[in-house]
């Protein structure tokens, strides 16, 4: 996990750290983390070996710096990992290679850029085709994580489908716990501001509805927030908060709003589910596998239907949560960790 950022990756950066936690105490296989110097300590439960020479961060700039020097003691680095069998790099970018006798792993979060690329600057679609498609190519075996990703990237990247295997993300049930009391008047929206997040729309979507509901409030949370420019004083912009404060806020909002115009899975609506938090999604990506009936799904294009869901959301008279909670509990960690030592076996068998 050479290019990991901490609190910069989005629902990757919570599939890597979960990944950690549940091979700490799985007997079928031993695993070991490589991490930045910037990342130190992120991989609880295994052991972590730290290059201290790699940092990195979230833009191009620091993530090709990241990378570099990732390359010049790649030495260091496939010494470290010698007897390893199989080398997973969860965030796709290959740095450095493997000896090639270890079979390779890659887990393709998306296909985003291929499908929407104009969502990317060009130094950002040059980075994803050089480092993700071609890395992807070349594995043994691609993880995606939900059958949509794997139809895009059996599609867009030409993979053959039988080393495309799909291992669903999950929710740690211990920790978003339902609750069933009195909601807050606001709607929660936890997401980067990244383009495809489409936040715009939402806030012209949540304008709308403040004309029946003029209390309700519309709370953001996640990196990248100041790109977003002046936003209604009824708007908070909460920016990255701690995972208790996530919870908390999950546990009060009136409704989840998420408005993604493209998801390889969608996790805030898991965890909103979970959390007994009714939800108003978007009909694009994964997200209608990952919710199916327990949301109510909108087009994201059209403001007036964002506008008309979210209210409906907030209108719900238990039927969503109910159902949230049953449909979150089918997504655990457990089986997405299950599902990852089954494609290292494959990825053996195909060396």
């Amino acid at each position: 996990m050479l290019t990991l950022v901490p609190g910069a990756m989005g629902g990757s950066e919570t599939y890597a750290r979960a990944l950690t936690r549940q091979f700490a105490g799985a007997r079928q296989i031993a695993a070991t983390a490589f991490v930045p110097l910037t990342a130190a300590g992120f991989s609880a439960g295994i052991p972590e070996i730290v290059m201290g020479e790699v940092r990195g961060g979230p833009s191009v700039r620091e993530r090709l710096g990241a990378i570099g020097s990732a390359f010049l003691h790649a030495g260091a680095v496939r010494a470290a990992m010698a007897a390893a069998e199989v080398v997973h790099y969860p965030f796709t970018v290959v740095v450095p290679t493997p000896s090639p006798r270890q079979a390779r792993v890659h887990t393709v979060h998306d296909v985003q850029h291929l499908d929407l690329p104009r969502m990317f600057t060009r130094a950002e679609l040059l980075y994803r085709r050089s480092f993700y498609d071609r890395a992807a190519r070349s594995a043994d075996v691609v993880i995606a994580i939900s059958e949509f990703a794997r139809a895009r990237i059996i599609e867009l990247l030409g993979i053959a489908e039988d080393r495309v295997v799909v291992a669903p993300l999950g929710v740690d049930g211990t920790k978003f716990r339902p609750y069933f009391g009195p909601r807050e008047e606001f709607v929660l929206y936890p997401a980067r501001g990244w383009p495809h997040k489409n936040h715009a729309r939402l806030v012209e979507a949540m304008t709308i509805l403040r004309r029946r509901r003029p209390g309700m409030r519309l709370v953001l949370t996640g990196g990248g927030l100041d790109a977003l420019g002046e936003l209604p004083d009824w708007v908070h912009r909460r920016g990255i908060v701690s995972e208790d404060e996530l919870r908390r806020l999950y546990r009060s909002a009136a409704a989840l709003a998420f408005p993604s115009l493209y998801e390889g899975f969608g996790l805030p609506p898991l965890e909103a589910m979970a959390s007994g938090c009714p939800a108003a999604v978007s009909r694009s990506g994964a997200l209608p596998e990952v919710c199916g009936d327990a949301a109510v799904l909108f087009d994201p294009t059209d403001v007036a239907a964002v506008a008309d869901g979210i209210a409906r959301a907030v209108d719900d008279d238990g039927t969503l949560a109910a159902r949230g909670l049953a449909r979150a509990a089918e997504f655990t960690w457990q089986s997405c960790a299950d599902a990852h030592i089954e494609a290292y076996r494959l990825a053996t068998e195909r060396r």
